[in-house]
């Protein structure tokens, strides 16, 4: 039988004990299938056995699949960087809600092992491209598979900004803050600062402003293809900052602009056969079972 994929790469939370355990179940497994395993060097030496060890940009470019163990977090890290590359990606799940992981630590091999012979569900998933500008010159920038947010840095109080949807003023805001979002953030960040649920495969964004000074300000959902830029009131006295994914952060200081737009990368998500959005939502948030 021609195997669908061929050279696989494992990724994983480092020092984490249930991640090591499953990463060397992984690994044994697979190598003893004949595949081809390649293993991010974060976690390579903690495996404890002989083995591939590469970056993640290696992984990218020489691996067909690669498996993220651990939690939301490590999925969107690795969706960063991966999301260029022609590569299909799938998660184990070692973290809490684990929107992004669907496959159960223990019990992984009956589900993988179909995924691997073929019987799989792909999903792609865009993600955001975000820019600091000062003074017309670009000064950082960077990707979220989430969210991007402006926020004052540590300690939370009040900014002013300005909202511009494809140029055209849209409102002031006196706030905590903003949260732009994918479909795929709209169940983080931004859920709980009131946003709604947007399905996976809607081509929009959602703005979510933190805790508003106006009872009328609420969130809005635009067309991804829009471009939305933040004006930062010069009268800011601190520092800000722009949040991608809430990993990485840019530094922003009061006049600046920033330019948040689709990315033309895409991350490819591989799911389970019958993988249902739905479901993940009602098992995730709690949501009462039908009643009838």
């Amino acid at each position: 039988m021609t195997k669908v994929f061929k050279t696989i790469g494992l990724i994983g939370k480092p020092h984490h004990t249930g991640t090591n355990k499953t990463l060397k179940r992984l690994h044994h497994w697979l190598s003893m299938q004949g595949y081809e395993v390649l293993v991010e060097e974060r976690v390579a030496s903690e495996i404890g056995v002989h083995v591939r060890s590469v970056d993640l940009l290696q992984i990218g470019e020489s691996c067909d699949l690669a498996i993220v163990v651990g939690g939301d977090g490590n999925m969107l890290g690795a969706a960063r960087v991966l999301a260029r590359f022609d590569i299909g990606v799938i998660g184990v799940n070692r973290g809490n809600l684990g929107f992004l992981t669907d496959l159960p630590p223990d019990t992984f091999e009956e589900a993988l092992g179909k995924v691997l012979q073929g019987d799989f569900d792909t999903e792609h998933r865009f993600l955001l491209e975000s820019e600091v500008h000062r003074h017309g010159e670009l000064k950082s920038s960077n990707t979220a598979v989430n969210e991007t947010v402006l926020h004052p840095g540590k300690i939370a109080h009040m900014i002013e900004f300005e909202v511009y949807i494809d140029d055209k003023f849209m409102y002031s805001q006196r706030a905590d803050g903003m949260i732009v979002s994918t479909p795929t953030g709209s169940t983080a960040y931004a859920l709980s600062a009131g946003g709604a649920i947007l399905t996976p495969n809607l081509e929009a964004l959602i703005l979510v402003p933190m805790f508003p000074h106006t009872l009328s300000c609420r969130p809005i959902v635009v067309d991804a293809s829009c471009t939305i830029k933040l004006v930062v009131s010069p009268d800011n006295g601190d520092t800000l900052e722009v949040s991608c994914d809430g990993h990485v952060a840019l530094p922003v200081l009061p006049g600046d602009e920033i330019i948040i737009r689709r990315s033309q990368e895409r991350l490819r998500l591989i799911h389970p056969k019958g993988y249902n959005y739905f479901h993940v939502l009602r098992n995730k948030l709690g949501w009462g079972s039908k009643l009838f």
